[in-house]
Parts: structure tokens; C-alpha cells; sequence
């Protein structure tokens, strides 16, 4: 096959394809827009966990069908953010349950490379592995805070936006994850008061 064959329309598959292939990629332009806005947060979020960037590939693409599949459903039914953020979670947590897995976060040395730059803001001491631990037992909104915001360094904005939430319920959920891993490790508390500046 040359330029010649495709400006004439030939093909080694020509007359296998019953429509134009422009036709078959018209997807909702909302649906256009959501994936723009998303993917990369998604295809992020799936490759800290699964530990590649094809497996990551893979997975976001099988969240975007479910999300597609569901299109007009997700809209109507109010709270798109916070249910297509439920199909990526799930998504990946099959994957991983699948391969009889840990997240990659917990084994990966270059996401330990991101949590040692990250110490001082979770106030780590001892036990890196203790941590990776604690992260992953944190309950679902707290665990994709922390790995939003502390992991990925997404602002809170961004996280409010991705998940649906309020910039309040967020940093809630930050200060419970927090203070949840800090408890778990055995960390002293903080002992500035509210407001006090560091």
C-alpha cells in the first residue's frame, strides 16, 4: 500500500469495511470532551497501581468503553464524576485482584522514589514498606486523596473536580487519611494548633 492507494481509496482490506471509518469513531462530543479532560488523570491513577504503562493503557481503555457504553445513563443520572470515578477504581482493583496482586505503589521503586520526596509532607520516620501498607488500608475516598494528592501531586482543585466532591470534602478527606496513616504508623501527633502557621 502507497500514498496512490489511499488518495484512490484502495486498500488490501478494501471492501471488508461497510461504512467509512470516520463514521464508525463518531463518538458524543460531550463523551470527546470528558475523555480529554480525564484521561490522563485515569490513565495516571491505573498505571501507580498497575505498575506499567501498557497494563494502564489497557485498563483506561476499558474504563472509557464502560464509560461510553453508559454515556447518556452516567448524564442523566447525575454525579458523573464520582460514578465514572467508581469504574476506574473498580476497574483496576479487578485487574489486581485478577493477577493476585498488590498495588504497584507498595513494590515499585520508582513510586518509592515519589514517597521519599513526599516524606516530609506525610511525616514519615521508619518503615517505607509500613507506609505503602497503611496507604493501601485506608478507606476508598481517604486512599485516592492521599494517592491523588500526595502520589501524583494533583492539587485539590483538580482532585474536587475529578471525583466530584467539594474542595472541603476533599481536604476532609486528606486530613482523615492523614491523620489515619499517622495513627497507623505510630507517629506523634501534631501538636500546632489550627491555624498556627509551621
Amino acid at each position: 500500500m502507497n500514498g496512490e492507494d489511499v488518495q484512490r481509496g484502495d486498500s488490501p482490506h478494501h471492501g471488508r469495511l461497510t461504512q467509512p471509518v470516520r463514521d464508525l469513531l463518531a463518538l458524543p462530543l460531550d463523551f470527546e470532551a470528558y475523555y480529554l479532560g480525564h484521561q490522563e488523570l485515569f490513565h495516571n491513577y491505573a498505571e501507580l497501581h498497575l505498575g506499567s504503562r501498557r497494563a494502564a493503557e489497557d485498563a483506561v481503555h476499558g474504563v472509557f468503553l464502560t464509560i461510553l457504553t453508559s454515556w447518556d445513563e452516567l448524564l442523566q443520572a447525575g454525579n458523573l464524576e464520582q460514578r465514572a470515578w467508581a469504574i476506574v477504581r473498580r476497574t483496576v482493583s479487578r485487574r489486581l485482584e485478577a493477577e493476585g496482586r498488590p498495588p504497584a505503589f507498595v513494590i515499585n521503586g520508582a513510586i518509592a522514589r515519589v514517597l521519599r520526596a513526599a516524606r516530609d509532607k506525610l511525616s514519615v520516620m521508619e518503615s517505607r514498606r509500613g507506609l505503602y501498607e497503611a496507604i493501601a488500608a485506608l478507606p476508598s475516598r481517604q486512599f485516592d486523596v492521599i494517592v491523588l494528592r500526595y502520589l501524583l501531586g494533583y492539587p485539590t482543585s483538580r482532585i474536587a473536580w475529578f471525583m466530584g466532591l467539594n474542595e472541603r470534602t476533599v481536604d476532609y478527606h486528606g486530613r482523615k487519611g492523614k491523620e489515619r496513616l499517622r495513627v497507623q504508623l505510630g507517629l506523634p501527633a501534631d501538636t500546632k494548633k489550627r491555624g498556627e502557621r509551621k
